[in-house]
C-alpha cells in the first residue's frame, strides 16, 4: 500500500534583504505563495544568506493515521518519506549538493503573505518569529531560522538527479507518532556547512500546499498489506501458468468509473488463459477461475491526465488473492478528487518475462 497524507501549512522563510530599497526579508511571511524557494543567495560573487523551507503535517488526516497504526491496520515496519516536487524556474544548481530534513521543536504559523506584497506582510512565521498576529505583538524563534529538536535527521544526496525530493522520514514521523516529542512539522535547509558555503550553488523551487496542480508537498506512507497468493487464502482457484509459454488474460470485477474520495476500495481482478479449447472436461473453473501466483502480480496507478505515476510498481503493490480472485486495496483519501486515474497491472513469468497490462482500466475520484 503506498498512502499520501498532504500538509496543513507550507512556508519559506528568508534571512535576507533587498539589495535594491534595503526592505528585510526576515520578519516577512511567505505563507500563501504556491511555490517554496529553497535558496542561495550571492551578491558580488560573495555568498550572501540562505532561505529554507517548513512543512507541516497534521490535522484530521494525522490523527487517524495515528489511529491506524495504533489499531495495526497500517504495520510497525511502515516507512514514511518527504516528497516535494520541484517546479520551473531552478536556477544556479551544484551537480552534487545535500538537503536535510529536520524535526522542528516549537509550533509556528503559516501566515498569509507572499513575497510580492508591498508593503510586506509579516502576519505569519518568518526567519525571525514563529508567529505575529495581525496588531498583535511577534514571538520569536528560540533559534533564528526555526527550531529544530536536536535528534537524528534525515538527508537525501543528490548528484546530477532531479531536485525532487524523495527522503525517508520514518524515525521522524515515529518520534511524532509515539510521543518521543511534538509534531511541530520539519524544516528543510541545505545540509550542515553547504548552507552558507561558497562552493555550493542552488535556487530551488517546490510547488506548496496552496498550488493549483497535483504536484502538492506530501507525507508518503508505505508499508506491505497484502495477503500472500497461495495455501487456503485461494480457495478453490487453481494458479494461472505462469511458464511464459501461456497467453494470459486479466480483467477487471465489479469496477466502477468513479468513486468516493474517502474510500478504502478493494479493486478486483479475475485471471485466466486468454484462449481456452473446446474440451467436455473444460470446466467454469478452468475458464474463469484462476488466479496470479503469489510474487507474479503488482500494480500501478497513473494520473490519467499528466502521466505522473501516483503509486509505482514496488515492493508495496503485491497482489493479493481470496477464494474469489486476486485484489488490491487502494485507500482514496489520499487522491486528488475530479481527476481520472489508470490502473496498470505488471504479470512476472518464470522465464524472466514481465509483462505490463494497460487495458484501459480506469476510474475518477469524486467529493
Amino acid at each position: 500500500m503506498h498512502h499520501f497524507i498532504y500538509p496543513t501549512k507550507t512556508v519559506w522563510i528568508s534571512s535576507g534583504s533587498s539589495h535594491i530599497d534595503g526592505t528585510s526579508y526576515r520578519d516577512q511571511n511567505f505563507g500563501k505563495d504556491e511555490i517554496l524557494e529553497l535558496k542561495k543567495e550571492f551578491w558580488n560573487l560573495s555568498f550572501d544568506y540562505p532561505t529554507r523551507v517548513l512543512v507541516q503535517f497534521s490535522g484530521d488526516e494525522f490523527t487517524e493515521l495515528s489511529k491506524s497504526v495504533a489499531d495495526g491496520t497500517i504495520t510497525s515496519d511502515a516507512k514514511y518519506y518527504l516528497r516535494l516536487y520541484e517546479a520551473e524556474g531552478n536556477a544556479e544548481l551544484t551537480t552534487n549538493y545535500k538537503l536535510a530534513v529536520q524535526p522542528l521543536s516549537e509550533a509556528w504559523v503559516e501566515g498569509t503573505g507572499k513575497f510580492g506584497d508591498n508593503p510586506k506582510n509579516v502576519n505569519g512565521c518568518s526567519w525571525e518569529n514563529r508567529r505575529y498576529p495581525r496588531g498583535g505583538s511577534a514571538t520569536s524563534w528560540a533559534s533564528a531560522g526555526g527550531t529544530i529538536t536536536t535528534v537524528s535527521h534525515s538527508v537525501q544526496t543528490f548528484n546530477e538527479q532531479s531536485p525532487d525530493v524523495n527522503v525517508e522520514i520514518t524515525d521522524m514521523v515515529n518520534g511524532w507518532l509515539g510521543g518521543q516529542y511534538g509534531n511541530y512539522g520539519m524544516l528543510v535547509r541545505f545540509s550542515g556547512s553547504q548552507e552558507t558555503d561558497t562552493e555550493t550553488f542552488g535556487q530551488l523551487k517546490f510547488f506548496s500546499r496552496n498550488t493549483n496542480t497535483i504536484y502538492s508537498p506530501k507525507l508518503e506512507v508505505k508499508w506491505d498489506d497484502h495477503s500472500p497468493c497461495s495455501g487456503s487464502n485461494t480457495g478453490s482457484l487453481l494458479p494461472l501458468s505462469m511458464s511464459g509459454l501461456v497467453d494470459n488474460y486479466i480483467y477487471p470485477k465489479h469496477f466502477k468509473y468513479s468513486y468516493k474520495e474517502d474510500e478504502k476500495v478493494k479493486f478486483r481482478f479475475g485471471a485466466r488463459k486468454r484462449y481456452i479449447q473446446k474440451s467436455f472436461s473444460t470446466s467454469v473453473q478452468t475458464v474463469t477461475g484462476s488466479f496470479i501466483a503469489e510474487g507474479s502480480g503488482s500494480y500501478s496507478i497513473l494520473d490519467l491526465a499528466t502521466g505522473e505515476t501516483i503509486v509505482p510498481f514496488s515492493a508495496y503493490t503485491s497482489m493479493s488473492c481470496d477464494s474469489t480472485s486476486n485484489y488490491f486495496i487502494q485507500w482514496l483519501n489520499g487522491f486528488q478528487p475530479d481527476r481520472i486515474y489508470k490502473i496498470l497491472l505488471k504479470l512476472k513469468y518464470g522465464d524472466g518475462q514481465e509483462h505490463i497490462i494497460d487495458d484501459d482500466f480506469e476510474f475518477k475520484v469524486v467529493r
